[in-house]
């Protein structure tokens, strides 16, 4: 008699488990999975069923992705044609959403690979068992969104409570025994941030001041516009817990007072263009101790209202001491001259033979710059100059800046060659 040849059915084993608790066991649950599937193909060998001998595990991984190393090893192999089928112990070991499921249901039927569930008895070759799989795998992705539902509610009554639900904790606190606790170097500098902003109102000069004290995060970084908004809205700061724009007494000591947060937010509270405005009122002039007449004698900046506006001007000392008419030139409107020294810098930073002349006569001067640093720095100056906040365009006017004389026809700028030294390497360190 004929014995009728059975047809070698290659079949993978795949294993998961959602947390990572328990895989350091010597025997886990991807174990005892693999160990019920191993079984259940051993109880088929007469149908001609043969385990593979790669394992496809994914340990601490949960079922509602499909970005699973040892799932995509699995479905790699598929297409590659090195499995008929695919057995798992449970229908959610391979996924917990249906519209994912769906997508490896459609890489099976492409491939003929059969799906078969250890403890769930069905297969995918037949329209029942493709009704009843996804029956199942909706009851599955039921229990994980009422699994999340019941997360989120936990989390929601702790914060109630005003509890702290773990993350990295914020700057100027340490977490001990799953609370908050001050940390007090920490928290002097989460109150100079808030005192100090009270006062100067800047952002960048908040910056530039601890940059200079060597403030930085909790991880070392630099402090930068976007930490330091977030951290003047932490409401962590006050001793609350928030949850959803919902803020609860926390169990943690507060950092500052309701007093320092109210007199932070009335500046945040205003628009970027009256604070830039505030900022600029408050700010030295441009110009000065910077300005000569034809006479020899400063000029000093002043200003005067009419009509709620502002008008800025640089007077003579010559005017100021002995009246008009002693020197030729009595006062110069602020804006109007400090554009064009302005515009003559920026002409003088784009001439390579100025540059090159400001680093040899830099030379000596601490710290050492090279042409090419002075180059690059002065070049990225003048594209980035219009965004600037005032503070900072004083600082660096002053910094390069040594003279300015205004005379009936016209002015001349003197530079400072050590300050472009030191500015070279500020933008060097920036970098």
């Amino acid at each position: 008699m004929n014995t009728p040849i059975t047809r070698k059915l290659r079949c993978a084993v795949y294993t998961r488990k959602s947390s990572e608790e328990g895989l350091e066991q010597e025997f886990n649950s991807l174990h005892a999975q693999r160990e019920a599937c191993e079984a259940f193909i051993a109880s088929q060998r007469n149908e001609g069923w043969v385990l593979v001998r790669d394992q496809y595990d994914d340990g601490g991984v949960s079922g509602g992705t499909l970005e699973r190393p040892g799932l995509k090893r699995l479905l790699s192999d598929i297409e590659d044609g090195l499995v008929d089928v695919v057995v798992v112990y449970k229908i959610d070991r391979l996924s917990r959403s249906l519209m994912d499921f769906a997508k490896l249901v459609e890489v099976f039927d492409r491939n003929e690979v059969t799906f078969v569930s250890v403890t769930q008895s069905f297969n995918t070759t037949t329209s029942m068992g493709r009704l009843t799989l996804n029956v199942l795998l909706s009851f599955a992705q039921f229990e994980r969104e009422v699994t999340g539902e019941r997360i989120r509610d936990k989390i929601a009554a702790s914060r109630a409570k005003g509890m702290w639900m773990g993350g990295c904790p914020p700057l100027g606190y340490d977490v001990v025994a799953r609370k908050l606790v001050i940390n007090d170097v920490e928290a002097s500098h989460v109150r100079y941030i808030f005192d100090q902003f009270a006062q100067c109102g800047s952002a960048t000069v908040m910056l530039r001041d601890l940059r200079n004290r060597g403030i930085t995060t909790k991880q070392g970084g630099i402090i930068t516009k976007g930490f330091l908004h977030r951290l003047m809205n932490n409401r962590v700061y006050l001793g609350e817990a928030v949850h959803k724009g919902t803020s609860y007494p926390g169990e943690h000591k507060a950092i500052i007072t309701q007093d320092a947060w109210d007199k932070v937010h009335a500046i945040l509270t205003e628009s970027p263009r009256k604070r830039a405005a505030h900022t600029r009122c408050n700010t030295p002039a441009l110009l000065k101790g910077l300005l000569w007449g034809p006479d020899g004698a400063a000029f000093s900046p002043t200003h005067t209202r009419k009509g709620g506006k502002l008008y800025r001007y640089y007077v003579s000392q010559s005017v100021l001491r002995h009246g008009a008419g002693v020197c030729p030139i009595g006062r110069v409107p602020a804006a109007e001259i400090e554009s064009a020294v302005i515009e003559q810098l920026r002409a003088i930073f784009r001439q390579p033979e100025i540059l090159a002349g400001s680093t040899k006569a830099a030379r000596g001067h601490l710290p050492v710059i090279t042409e090419e640093e002075a180059r690059m720095a002065l070049t990225t100056l003048d594209p980035m100059w219009d965004e600037l906040f005032p503070a900072e365009q004083t600082r660096i006017v002053q910094m390069l800046v040594e003279r300015v004389e205004i005379g009936t026809e016209g002015f001349d700028v003197q530079l400072r060659l050590d300050g472009m030294a030191t500015f070279a390497q500020e933008m060097r360190e920036a970098a």
